[in-house]
């Protein structure tokens, strides 16, 4: 089983439009320092699946059946907005398994075309599709929003976003046997106040503590927190390192 991070950056992305600041000015350089849209794929055995579609040219990325659906974390523009474009294909059906959001995206519901919604996880629902395991996990974010853990080959990967903090029995069902990896939202710098919608360094660092995989990978991130961290080189414990497009995990 690999998990692939297509992207790591948060909803503005970097470079930030009109940004000056290092980081932005660094990725205006350097491609391999952008982030866009945080997402994933996730591959075991036959299983191909995208998690999240906030990237906006999936159509050109991923050939008609080469990915077998989605599990899509929550209905955020940033995360959800590739699906306005897949809907439109013709002779196929992708699944796309998330949380029940009444409210969707803009008109996907009424207009889903070969998107096929129909499947909702509950919280805690597990899934065995061929040889993964897919467990929904409930986390803390302005819409209804599902972190995934996935189960195969002996591994055990996380992929918690966007959460701030995560809720207690979430952390409980996390803790039953040890994470080999942990993919955790870490959208900002540590701030002087407890943040209100996504994890802050403090933060995020709080929910590794309580979990103790054996990895664990920022993701989400905004140039803030890659600008704050050119500052402060070495402060990530040993088993933690921020995550870039398109590393293999």
């Amino acid at each position: 089983m690999r998990l692939t991070l297509l992207g790591t950056g948060d909803a503005r992305q970097v470079p930030v439009y009109g940004c000056e600041c290092a980081a932005c000015d660094r990725a205006r350089q350097d491609p391999a320092l952008r982030r866009r849209p945080c997402s994933a794929l996730i591959e075991c055995s036959d299983q191909r699946w995208l998690i999240d579609s906030g990237l906006t040219d999936l159509t050109e990325r991923f050939p008609p059946r080469s990915f077998n659906g989605i599990f899509q974390t929550h209905y955020h523009a940033d995360h959800a907005q590739g699906l306005l474009h897949l809907r439109w294909g013709q002779g196929l059906v992708i699944p796309v398994h998330g949380p029940a959001d009444p409210d969707g995206l803009a008109d996907l519901y009424k207009h889903p075309g070969i998107l096929d919604f129909s499947q909702p996880f509950s919280h805690f629902e597990t899934r065995q599709l061929g040889d993964l395991s897919v467990s929904a996990v409930p986390l803390q974010h302005s819409k209804p929003t599902l972190g995934y853990l996935f189960e195969s080959q002996g591994r055990r990967i996380a992929y918690l976003t966007d959460t701030v903090g995560l809720p207690p029995a979430t952390t409980t069902y996390l803790q039953r046997q040890p994470l080999d990896l942990l993919v955790l939202d870490c959208s900002i710098p540590p701030q002087p106040q407890a943040p209100r919608n996504h994890n802050d360094l403090t933060l995020a660092l709080a929910c590794i503590e309580a979990l103790q995989p054996e990895l664990a990978v920022l993701t989400h991130i905004g140039h803030a927190l890659d600008a704050w961290l050119l500052a402060h080189e070495g402060v990530l414990p040993g088993n933690v390192r921020v995550g870039r497009d398109g590393d293999a995990l």
